[in-house]
C-alpha cells in the first residue's frame, strides 16, 4: 500500500469519527457515556498519529526532492503541523484526563470541540488537495 493510500485511510477514519462524535457530543447526556469517551479518545489518538505520521514519513522526503517553490509549500505545511499539534495538545489536556472526558462547562467544551474538529478537517482537506498531489508529482508515493 502506498503512503498516500495509508494517509487517505487515516483521513477517512478521522472524518468518520468526527461526524459521529459531533452528533454524540451535541447531547450533553451522551458526553458522559463510556462509548462516547472511547470514541473520543480513539479520535484523539488517530489525529495525533496522523499528524506525527505525516511529519515523520512525508515532510522530509518531500523536502529532499522539492524545488524551491515546492519546498516553500512543504515548509508551510510543517509550520501548520506544529501549530495544529500545539493547539490540539492544549485542547486535549484541557478536556481529557486518563482517557476520560472532564467536562465542567459543557457549552465551552462543545464550542471548542466544534472549532477543533473544523481545524482538523480543514487541515486534512489541505493535505488531500495540496500535499498529496505534491507527493505524486515528486514520486514519493511508494
Amino acid at each position: 500500500m502506498s503512503k498516500a493510500q495509508e494517509l487517505h485511510i487515516q483521513i477517512h477514519k478521522i472524518t468518520e469519527l468526527n461526524n459521529v462524535l459531533l452528533n454524540l457530543l451535541a447531547d450533553r447526556f451522551l458526553c458522559d457515556m463510556e462509548i462516547t469517551e472511547e470514541l473520543f479518545c480513539r479520535y484523539v489518538d488517530l489525529v495525533d498519529h496522523h499528524l506525527k505520521n505525516t511529519e515523520t514519513e512525508i515532510f522530509s522526503k518531500l523536502l529532499t526532492k522539492a524545488d524551491d517553490d515546492q519546498a516553500r509549500h512543504v515548509d508551510r505545511f510543517i509550520g501548520g503541523a506544529k501549530e495544529i499539534k500545539q493547539i490540539f495538545n492544549s485542547y486535549t489536556k484541557k478536556w481529557i484526563r486518563n482517557k476520560h472526558l472532564k467536562i465542567k462547562h459543557y457549552e465551552t467544551f462543545f464550542q471548542e470541540t466544534e472549532e477543533m474538529f473544523d481545524l482538523v478537517l480543514n487541515r486534512l482537506q489541505d493535505e488531500t488537495e495540496k500535499l498529496y498531489p505534491l507527493m505524486k508529482a515528486l514520486e514519493i508515493d511508494h
